[in-house]
């Protein structure tokens, strides 16, 4: 696991990569499938685990991907519960044409879990649709989460 800087509002954020495919647009960029956990702090304003996913799932599309277009269908939005915390789910079909990528898609794993009024946990994974053998172990990595504080 390395520490990973693009979530806002994130502590203590690691990530898990897997590489995909290397230089991909011809300018050493590589494309990985990945599993992040992290705590989320609300700011000013506390959220709710719907409202959280909603935010964080925005706040990827629009960091991770750049100024690609990218389609989702989701799949699955629900309440769960992680480790006895209330918890809310979110996974979606991503599709998109990123110029010198093999993967035209992937599977966009959200999840958050309130461990106090004040803080929550964040689990998101990334699987392209390149790599399928890796989505059953990300969705192991959910199913065995414990929740903090």
């Amino acid at each position: 696991p390395q520490g990973e800087s693009r979530v806002p509002f994130g502590v203590n954020v690691l990530s898990q990569d897997v590489p995909v495919q290397a230089n991909y647009d011809g300018k050493g960029g590589g494309w990985v499938a990945s599993v992040l956990v992290g705590e989320l702090q609300a700011g000013d304003g506390f959220f709710t685990p719907q409202q959280g996913s909603q935010i964080v799932v925005k706040c990827i599309l629009g960091k991770f991907y750049g100024k690609n277009q990218v389609g989702s269908d989701v799949v699955t939005d629900k309440a769960t519960t992680i480790d006895g915390h209330d918890a809310w789910l979110v996974e979606s079909k991503l599709t998109f044409d990123i110029p010198g990528l093999q993967t035209k898609g992937e599977r966009l794993i959200v999840a958050i879990a309130q461990a106090s009024p004040e803080r929550s946990g964040l689990f998101y994974a990334s699987i392209p649709d390149t790599t399928p053998e890796l989505l059953q172990p990300a969705r192991d990595a959910l199913s065995q989460l414990t929740v903090d504080g």
